[in-house]
C-alpha cells in the first residue's frame, strides 16, 4: 500500500511545469479533529506550499524517504482539491485506526487537473495514556490511484478487503444539526431506555404528488425531548426531493370549555373551538406508516380520562390536522367527542 501512495505523489508531482499566474491562497486550515480533517489540512498545506505542516500529519511512517524528496514530489503542483468519504474506525492495542476514502484533483501550474482515489489508514493513540509530547491523530499510510473517473464521482465506495463504508445521510445530519442548535439544552438529554439526545427515529414515506407522477420519498424525523409524568413531547422535522430538512410546526385548536357550575369535575357543558394557534412539539405522538398519520395524545391527567388527541394527515406533501378529539370530562372514564373532523376534505 505504501509503495502505491508514493507513486501517487511522484505522479502528482511531476505535473506539466508551466507559467500561469498561482491562483488565490485559500484559506489556512490546521484541523486535527478527526481523520477527514487531517486529510484535508493535509492537502490545504499542499495548497498552500507549507510542506513543513503537510510531512507533520504523518506519523512514523513517512510518505517519503526524506523531506526534500517530499518537498519535491510537489514541485509542479499548484492546488489539490480534496472529497473525503464517511470514515470507518477499528480499535486496538490502545488506540483506533480509522480508513477514510478519499478523492483529489491536482492541478499542475498550467491549471491542468488530474483526479486520484484511494483510501488512507490513520491512527490516534488513546489520549489519557500518554506523555508529553502529545501526538495527536495522524496518517499511517495511504493509497492513492490515478483515476479516469469526474472528480465529484471518484470517492471510492469501500477501501480494501473491508465492506463498503456506508455513505454519509445528509438529511439525517442537517435534521440532527437543527434539532440540537434549536432544542440542545431545552431537551431532556437522554431519552427512554438510554437514548441519546438528537437520536431520532426516522420514517420513508412513500408518495405520489399526482395519479400521473412519479413516486416520491419523503423522511419524517422524530425526536425525543421531554418526559413527564404521563406525558412525552416529541419533535419532529421534514425533508423530501424537493426542499431541504424543515421543522414541522402543528396547528392546534384553542378550547372553550365549559363546566356545570364552573368546577372541572362537574358534567361537561359545552367544548367549543375559539381560535387556532401551533405548536412546536406534540405530546406522546406515534407516526402511523399505514394511514401516513402522526397521532397525539395529550393526557390531561395521570388516569387518562381528560385528554386531547390530534390526527395530522400527510397529504400532497404536507402533514395537516384532520381531526381533533376532546376528552374533557375528569370522570374516570374514557370519552373523547370530535371537535374538527376534515378526514371527509378532498
Amino acid at each position: 500500500m505504501k509503495s502505491a501512495f508514493f507513486a501517487a505523489t511522484t505522479i502528482i508531482g511531476v505535473a506539466v511545469f508551466g507559467q500561469a499566474v498561482r491562483a488565490a491562497e485559500p484559506p489556512y486550515l490546521d484541523d486535527r479533529t478527526d481523520a477527514a480533517a487531517i486529510i484535508r489540512s493535509l492537502y490545504n498545506a499542499i495548497s498552500r506550499h507549507e510542506y513543513a505542516r503537510a510531512w507533520d500529519y504523518f506519523g512514523d511512517t513517512k510518505p517519503a524517504k526524506d523531506f526534500d524528496s517530499f518537498t519535491k514530489g510537489y514541485e509542479g503542483t499548484e492546488t489539490v482539491e480534496v472529497l473525503t468519504g464517511n470514515a470507518g474506525s477499528e480499535g486496538a492495542a490502545g488506540s483506533i485506526y480509522y480508513t477514510i476514502p478519499v478523492a483529489i484533483r491536482a492541478v499542475d501550474k498550467a491549471g491542468n487537473g488530474k483526479v486520484f482515489a484511494g483510501c488512507y489508514t490513520l491512527r490516534q493513540v488513546n489520549a489519557e495514556v500518554q506523555a508529553p509530547p502529545f501526538n495527536p491523530i495522524r496518517i499511517e499510510k495511504g493509497a492513492l490511484k490515478l483515476s479516469d473517473k469526474e472528480f465529484g464521482e471518484a470517492l471510492p465506495e469501500s477501501c480494501g478487503d473491508s465492506p463498503p463504508i456506508p455513505k454519509k445521510d445528509a438529511e439525517l445530519d442537517q435534521a440532527k444539526r437543527a434539532f440540537l442548535a434549536s432544542y440542545g439544552e431545552a431537551c431532556d438529554p437522554e431519552g427512554p431506555a438510554g437514548r441519546q439526545i438528537g437520536d431520532p427515529t426516522v420514517y420513508d414515506i412513500r408518495y405520489k404528488s399526482a395519479d400521473d407522477q412519479p413516486e416520491k420519498t419523503a423522511r419524517l424525523f422524530q425526536f425525543f425531548c421531554s418526559m413527564a409524568a404521563y406525558n412525552e413531547s416529541s419533535i419532529f422535522y421534514f425533508s423530501d426531493a424537493e426542499q431541504s430538512v424543515n421543522q414541522l410546526q402543528f396547528a392546534v385548536p384553542d378550547l372553550d370549555i365549559r363546566y356545570e357550575n364552573g368546577n372541572t369535575e362537574g358534567k361537561v357543558e359545552h367544548v367549543g373551538i375559539v381560535g387556532f394557534r401551533t405548536v412546536d412539539r406534540l405530546i406522546n405522538a406515534s407516526y402511523d406508516e399505514n394511514n401516513h398519520t402522526i397521532v397525539s395524545h395529550d393526557k390531561w391527567r395521570g388516569v387518562g380520562d381528560a385528554s386531547s388527541d390530534g390526527t395530522y394527515l400527510f397529504r400532497n406533501g404536507v402533514f395537516a390536522l384532520v381531526q381533533y378529539d376532546v376528552d374533557a370530562s375528569y370522570d374516570g372514564e374514557v370519552n373523547p367527542e370530535t371537535v374538527i373532523d376534515y378526514n371527509t376534505a378532498p
